[in-house]
C-alpha cells in the first residue's frame, strides 16, 4: 500500500526537531532509518500528519566510550559494527547488530529507532536491558532519563510521551574480560527472531560473579530475567545451574503462536537460546578454571 498524505519536515538541529515534534503533537512522528515507521504507514497502522526526519542531525550521531558508553540515537547499526573502540569495550553490540536484518537495512537503521518504537521483535531492546542501559529522552521542555528495563509497557507501547524523542543511549562500560553472547534463531536472513537471548557475565574460576540475561520476541515486550541471573551467581557454575537458569527464563516467556511456530515451540527454542548464550558467554569470559572443573563438563 501507499502511505497517506503527510508533511515532510527536515530540521537542521536537534532543538529545531524537538520544537517540530512539540508543535505537531500526537500527529507528528520522528523518522531516522525509516524501517519501522514507513512499513507501518504503508499498512495504515500509522498515519502521522507530519514526519520529522532526524537523518541530518549530526548531534544525534556519536559514540563516546569512557566510564560509561553513550551512543547517539541516530547512530546506525553499521556504525556500531564498524567502531573498533566500541567492539573492544562492548563486543556484544557488534554481535547483535550483525544479526539485525541485512547489510542494506543496517546501513540506514539506527540504534534509537530500534529501541524506541516498542516492537517486541527488535533485537536491541533486550540487549539494552541486558546491559542495564538508560535512554536519554528530550523534548522542547526538558530532559529525562529512564531505564530500558522500565521503558516497555506492551507491544508498541512505551514510556515515551507526545513530543519526546530518545536522543541517546547510555550504559556502564562492561568490565574487562567479561563474557557475552547474543544467540538468535530466525527462519532466514532478514527475519525477526523466532527466539533470541542476550547474556553477559563475569567469572572467577568456576564462579559467576555477575550476570545479566534478557530475551527478544518471547513476549509482547523484551524480558529481563533477574531470577536467571541470581541463579547463575548463587553457586559454582555447573550444568545443573545452567538448567535452572534456563527454566527460570522459560517461565517468563509468553510468545504468540505465529508463522515462526507454536507458543510451545518458541518457548522451547527460547530456552535453547538462553542455554547457548550462557555457555558461549562462559567460554569467552576471562577466568582461571579449576582443573577438572568448568571446562570438563562444558566441553565434554
Amino acid at each position: 500500500m501507499i502511505p497517506g498524505d503527510f508533511d515532510y519536515l527536515r530540521p537542521k538541529t536537534k532543538s529545531e526537531a524537538l520544537v517540530m515534534l512539540r508543535d505537531g503533537g500526537d500527529e507528528a512522528r520522528p523518522i531516522a532509518g525509516g524501517h519501522s515507521l514507513i512499513p507501518m504507514m504503508k499498512l495504515r497502522m500509522a498515519a502521522p500528519e507530519k514526519v520529522v526526519d532526524l537523518g541530518g542531525l549530526a548531534d544525534l550521531k556519536h559514540i563516546s566510550i569512557e566510564k560509561d558508553i553513550t551512543i547517539g540515537a541516530a547512530t546506525t547499526q553499521h556504525q556500531l559494527i564498524e567502531s573498533g573502540a566500541l567492539f573492544d569495550a562492548c563486543p556484544i553490540l557488534r554481535e547483535t547488530a550483525l544479526l539485525i536484518a541485512d547489510p542494506q537495512i543496517r546501513y540506514c537503521g539506527t540504534l534509537g529507532g530500534n529501541v524506541a518504537n516498542g516492537d517486541p521483535g527488535n533485537d536491541m531492546p533486550a540487549l539494552m536491558q541486558c546491559l542495564d542501559a538508560s535512554y536519554i529522552i528530550e523534548s522542547a521542555s526538558g530532559k529525562r532519563e529512564i531505564k530500558a528495563r522500565d521503558f516497555y509497557h506492551a507491544a508498541y507501547f512505551t514510556a515515551l510521551e507526545t513530543g519526546e524523542l530518545i536522543t541517546a543511549i547510555r550504559f556502564k562500560t562492561p568490565e574487562a574480560g567479561h563474557g557475552y553472547s547474543y544467540q538468535k534463531l530466525k527462519r532466514k536472513v532478514g527475519d525477526y527472531a523466532t527466539a533470541a537471548a542476550a547474556v553477559t557475565l563475569s567469572m572467577s574460576e568456576d564462579n559467576v560473579t555477575g550476570a545479566s540475561v534478557a530475551l527478544t520476541n518471547l513476549a509482547d515486550t523484551p524480558l529481563y530475567v533477574a531470577e536467571a541471573a541470581d541463579i547463575l551467581t548463587s553457586s559454582p557454575l555447573s550444568a545443573d545451574t545452567i538448567k535452572e537458569a534456563v527454566k527460570a527464563a522459560e517461565a517468563m516467556m509468553a510468545p504468540a503462536a505465529d508463522g515462526r511456530g507454536s507458543s510451545e515451540y518458541r518457548t522451547r527454542m527460547g530456552g535453547v537460546m538462553v542455554q547457548r548464550a550462557i555457555e558461549a558467554a562462559v567460554e569467552r569470559a576471562d577466568k582461571t578454571p579449576k582443573k577438572g572443573g568448568l571446562f570438563g563438563w562444558l566441553r565434554g
